[in-house]
């Protein structure tokens, strides 16, 4: 028996985490495993990764799968629905989190379509259609009685509100992610499922291994962050934990802030 928010069920409820090999993704999917979900280890390139993941969740007593799925693309997407529940059973939760920074950072105004396409569709495109298939497979496995109190998490970044003019691509992705968690969370209010978005600031992950000496400047000798530290991956499944376990249950639509401070307006 394991706890689901305030009732009990007879399985163990399943999460889909996206892009959890690595990074983020990765104490997102162990998190939850700590948490008694069994999960779907998405990937879309680094099998070996998302094996090693899997292997760590078995190893914490609970079921997981790794599902090889390019989120931007429409086949794969299904495929990642259809083989999570044929694996392990209904979705309880789906935690959007895949994403690609720009391969270039490139000044907005020299930033090419390529790079700009290659962002909207994994970080936008994807997660918006992913979780407008999940939701409605949701609302039929909960009427079902399969499921009970399903959730659904946007990862998305303080790039959502806060600019950058090299990575203007990334930025705008975010800003959109954030809006399809808000719009989500209206439509699927009705229907018993929370959406919620979990932003995330300065985190050290491989994506930001490449500035690492440029942050530390800012956070340890500047300003950036009243808390002057690296945010860590485990800071954000914290967060989606939170959510999984239902400690949010008469709120949705909300974004949880996991920054360091960073959106503090200090004098």
């Amino acid at each position: 028996m394991c706890v689901e928010g305030d009732r009990m069920t007879t399985k163990p409820p399943v999460a889909v985490v996206t892009g959890a090999g690595r990074g983020i993704g990765r104490s997102i999917a162990l998190g939850l495993a700590k948490a008694n979900f069994d999960v779907a280890v998405n990937f879309a390139h680094n099998a070996e990764a998302a094996a090693d993941t899997c292997e760590e969740i078995s190893r914490l007593g609970r079921r997981a799968v790794p599902v090889r799925a390019d989120i931007s693309d429409a086949n794969d997407r299904a495929g990642l629905i259809s083989e999570t529940e044929n694996r392990l059973g209904p979705v309880t939760l789906l935690v959007n989190n895949a994403g690609v920074a720009p391969a270039i950072r490139a000044d907005v105004l020299e930033a090419t379509e390529e790079s700009f396409d290659r962002l909207v569709h994994t970080n936008l495109k994807g997660p918006y259609f992913l979780t407008q298939a999940v939701a409605t497979k949701m609302i039929q496995w909960q009427r079902a009685g399969l499921i009970q109190q399903p959730k659904i998490v946007f990862i998305t970044s303080v790039s959502a509100f806060a600019p950058s003019v090299n990575r203007g691509d990334y930025c705008v992705s975010k800003a959109g992610l954030a809006m399809a968690a808000k719009v989500f969370a209206a439509r699927l209010a009705g229907d018993g499922i929370g959406v919620y978005e979990v932003q995330p600031g300065v985190i050290q992950t491989d994506m930001t291994e490449k500035v690492r000496e440029q942050y530390d400047r800012l956070i340890f000798e500047g300003n950036l962050l009243p808390i002057k530290r690296w945010g860590q991956p485990e800071d954000v499944a914290q967060a989606v934990v939170a959510v999984a376990e239902g400690r949010f249950a008469y709120s949705t639509g909300i974004t949880i802030v996991v920054d360091g401070g960073f959106h503090l307006r200090v004098l």
